[in-house]
């Protein structure tokens, strides 16, 4: 293993014939476990050092709400392979919550739209617990693919996922605004085979992704639906908040909120909200247990 993180992923489209930058993880869930329990590995060595070998730590693990029992048990196999003496559960909207600040241990109802890289997670959370939920295989991954294609289709031009989730960054929104933009994309001429430059604009990006915001607003509103009376009228007052990777989409937070009519919340680092909120079950573990699905050990 070369590199891992931030390292790897510079890595991607420009390695070599002798070197693979690959995702171990897709969708949330594990794509390539033997990948994945190398990766840990390395993690769990990086921050326990030396002493990870003699005093093995405890995992906490962010798992998708909507994973499978297979993918969930595979998470939990690969941490304690990686090293881990135990591995602990939890669904990465209750994670999101927690880090977010939301007081999800008192009775009232608390919504989170966490949209990461490979899936969207929303739950309405009450003392503690999740009340509803639901989990798309849709993210911030699935909506540089979809600008990918359609530059492809319109263009005739290939582009890396690198480039493609540098449009969206730039010039990406997911409603109109005041600041419409162009960028230049380079990229390679399908039918030429030759490098070539054109320029795209916001309209298009919005356009490309579209699609994908609808199914995320469709998913908010059917839990909406499927929410109690009383935890409904919580997160009239309360509001929604977003979190993940795609909350800082321009626009985003104006979408939900003009979808359902309700007040759409950002935490100050949404991106780092499902970590965070991991970080504090792992030191308050004893208190939090309780609100997660158990743990498999081995026999």
């Amino acid at each position: 293993m070369r590199a891992v993180g931030q390292q790897a992923q510079a890595m991607l489209g420009r390695t070599p014939g002798n070197i693979v930058a690959t995702r171990p993880l897709r969708d949330g869930v594990i794509a390539d476990y033997s990948i994945t329990r190398e990766m840990l590995a390395y993690l769990i060595r990086k921050a326990c050092g030396t002493r990870g070998r003699i005093f093995r730590p405890l995992v906490v693990i962010c798992i998708p709400s909507g994973a499978t029992s297979v993918e969930h048990r595979a998470a939990l196999d690969a941490a304690r392979s990686a090293g881990a003496r135990d591995a602990i559960p939890i669904e990465e909207p209750m994670a999101a919550a927690i880090g977010a600040n939301l007081p999800i241990a008192m009775p009232g109802g608390n919504m989170v739209v966490d949209i990461g890289g490979g899936t969207t997670d929303i739950a309405v959370i009450s003392l503690g617990g999740v009340v509803v939920s639901d989990s798309l295989r849709i993210g911030g991954n699935n909506l540089d693919e979809a600008i990918t294609r359609h530059i492809r289709r319109v263009y005739n031009l290939d582009i890396g996922e690198r480039t493609a989730e540098l449009v969206k960054i730039t010039i990406g929104s997911a409603i109109r605004t005041d600041a419409e933009q162009e960028m230049e994309v380079r990229g390679r001429d399908v039918i030429t085979g030759l490098p070539q430059t054109i320029t795209v604009n916001s309209a298009e990006v919005r356009e490309a992704i579209s699609e994908n915001l609808s199914q995320i607003t469709d998913a908010l509103k059917s839990i909406l639906e499927r929410t109690p009376p009383e935890l409904a009228a919580d997160i009239i007052e309360r509001g929604i908040t977003l979190t993940g990777g795609v909350a800082l989409l321009p626009g985003m937070d104006r979408l939900l909120e003009l979808e359902t009519g309700i007040p759409v919340n950002i935490p100050d680092d949404p991106i780092s909200s499902v970590a965070i909120g991991t970080g504090r079950v792992l030191e308050e573990i004893d208190t939090w247990r309780h609100s997660f699905t158990p743990s498999r050990r081995r026999s």
